[in-house]
């Protein structure tokens, strides 16, 4: 049993690039699988639909989420539709199955002036000489963030992780090493090339050696860089400052404003999916609420006949 998991995540490894968290996400889907069956002594070379139609109602019987249900039920049969390519067993149990239907809540969105509002009170006190120097350079570390991260749609583990050259890029396009060590182009806008420039001279200024380090925003932690839960943690004590809610702010609510406001302003949805580094565009589908509001607008506005009665 064992064997038989650990090549299919070896093959989706090697062959599809998975990152290490998705093959992890597997591997406990698979295992919780391969206990299951061997409760009646079974194993995937001979389980059939019946044994995982079982499953899936062992989960929702114990109170696990649709969503839940429905990621193992996928890591199922990924892993069922690997043995049959290899032809390790003759069909595949899990063709006429299908997950719980569920929908995908939208995502959590900031309007313009909450993010503008953000940048303005992490820059507070930034250029007052009488602040001390640690202090305004975390500011400004903050406040680069924010730019950064609302001008560029970045995943936070892509942002806190970014290398000291993008101090030093011209481009308006800088690269980025995503899921998967996928490799694609972020934006870079002049707003968010200003805040890194003040904060990078700032940490030369106040901390030399620190400034010397590979990242962008290097720290005393593991990874040498900032830590995306330190990050979030003053993030939220910004928009609390802001008057924006603990439980509506997140770094990954800031990528949403990126992608909500792109396409609010007439973007395509396959290029916020390329920004986003998205391999799918089904991914990418859960603004389409965004696009739905703009052509109730078009309508509204521009059709001749929007504001005639019947």
């Amino acid at each position: 049993m064992n064997d038989l998991i650990q090549g299919f995540l070896d093959a989706m490894a090697a062959e599809r690039g998975a990152a290490r968290n998705t093959i992890e996400s597997y591997r406990r889907d698979l295992d919780v699988y391969s206990a299951f069956l061997a409760r009646t002594a079974k194993t995937p070379l001979d389980a059939g639909d019946a044994d995982i139609r079982a499953l899936q109602a062992d989960g929702a019987a114990r109170g696990l989420s649709p969503a839940t249900v429905a990621r193992r039920l996928s890591a199922i049969k990924q892993f069922h539709k690997h043995l049959f390519v290899e032809g390790q067993r003759a069909d595949d149990p899990t063709l006429a199955l299908e997950g719980p239907r569920r929908r995908r809540p939208l995502p959590k969105v900031l309007g313009v002036a909450e993010v503008a509002k953000l940048i303005d009170v992490a820059r507070e006190g930034l250029d007052d000489p009488a602040r001390p120097a640690r202090e305004r350079l975390t500011a400004a570390r903050m406040a680069c963030l924010i730019e950064l991260l609302y001008a560029s749609g970045l995943r936070v583990s892509e942002l806190v992780a970014l290398p000291r050259s993008v101090a030093r890029s011209k481009e308006p396009l800088i690269p980025v090493r995503g899921k998967g060590d996928k490799d694609r182009l972020a934006p870079l806008s002049e707003p968010a090339r200003a805040a890194i420039k003040r904060y990078r001279a700032l940490l030369e200024e106040v901390a030399p050696g620190l400034a010397q380090s590979p990242w962008l925003f290097p720290s005393d932690s593991q990874s040498g860089h900032l830590t995306r839960q330190a990050f979030a943690r003053d993030l939220k004590t910004v928009a609390a400052a802001a008057g924006v809610s603990a439980a509506r702010i997140s770094p990954h609510v800031l990528r949403h404003a990126f992608a909500s406001h792109l396409l609010q302003n007439g973007a395509d949805l396959r290029v916020v999916q390329d920004l986003l580094g998205h391999a799918d565009i089904s991914t990418t589908q859960i603004y389409t609420h965004v696009l739905d509001e703009r052509a109730k607008a078009m309508v509204r506005d521009l059709h001749p006949l929007a504001d005639k009665e019947d």
